[in-house]
């Protein structure tokens, strides 16, 4: 819309004269093309390696500028980053970073490379995906097939729940992951699950009734629909170790659990 568009031409004025300030990354709904009229104008300021250490040192890595607003309640929502942040998202960024630059615009930039560095992040090859998918059925066997059970048996409110809400968030995003759809953020992992084209039948009311009433046979049922609808590339065998290895060792490897990643 004209009003946000006014605003960011603002804001790259104003940035554009810090030679400290190397380019400006639209992102969010506008980059997306999904803006409402009070939408705000989400960005990425890209700045040399001396900026991002004074702004951290502030604790200003993430801010609004509400003063280049063209229309009442509007700001600009600010993430700073460098080159370095940009090369290290496109090689090792969690899911949330590299969907936030999806659709991702460079507004205005001192550097060619911001735009390369850019279109790189959101991409993932199909052994990635893959890996993700057996990452999130390993974690969905053991919290659905295993800790809600136990949950079930010990008559255990808190571990019920607690492995109810992982089986759903590891199914959930393995199902993302099959369809090489990138996790956004845990409030719209129901919205992104409804736009699979291959969802398998019936699965947001299983997950829903599970999130209701969670029960070990609520959890069967889920995880033998998700089980059936693919081909999942870590057998049964594999399962422990591979969970294991992610969660109890995370320690060891360094390597965040899937769920953050």
């Amino acid at each position: 819309m004209d009003h946000q568009e006014q605003t960011l031409a603002r804001y790259v004025t104003k940035v554009a004269a810090d030679e400290a300030n190397i380019a400006v990354v639209l992102v969010g709904s506008l980059a997306h093309g999904t803006e409402r009229p009070d939408s705000d104008v989400d960005v990425y300021l890209v700045v040399t390696d001396e900026a991002f250490a004074r702004a951290q040192q502030r604790e200003q890595l993430s801010y609004v500028d509400t003063e280049v607003a063209t229309y009442e309640g509007g700001y600009v929502d600010i993430k700073v980053a460098t080159h370095g942040y940009l090369r290290g998202a496109a090689l090792e960024g969690d899911d949330p970073v590299r969907a936030s630059f999806l659709d991702a615009r460079v507004a205005w930039s001192r550097d060619p490379q911001v735009a390369d560095l850019v279109a790189a992040i959101p991409v993932l090859p199909d052994d990635a995906w893959e890996d993700r998918a057996a990452s999130f059925i390993a974690q969905m066997r053991l919290y659905g097939g295993y800790f809600l059970k136990q949950g079930d048996q010990l008559g255990d409110e808190y571990l019920l729940r607690w492995a109810a809400i992982h089986a759903l968030s590891s199914a959930g995003r393995a199902l993302l992951a099959r369809g090489h759809v990138l996790f956004r953020g845990n409030k719209y992992l129901t919205g992104l699950l409804a736009g699979l084209p291959d969802l398998p039948e019936g699965y947001l009311a299983l997950a829903d009734q599970l999130l209701r009433e969670p029960t070990a046979e609520g959890g069967a049922a889920l995880l033998a629909l998700v089980e059936n609808h693919h081909d999942w590339p870590i057998t049964r065998a594999q399962t422990l170790s591979r969970f294991v290895r992610e969660n109890e060792l995370s320690w060891l490897t360094r390597v965040p659990p899937p769920e953050f990643r």
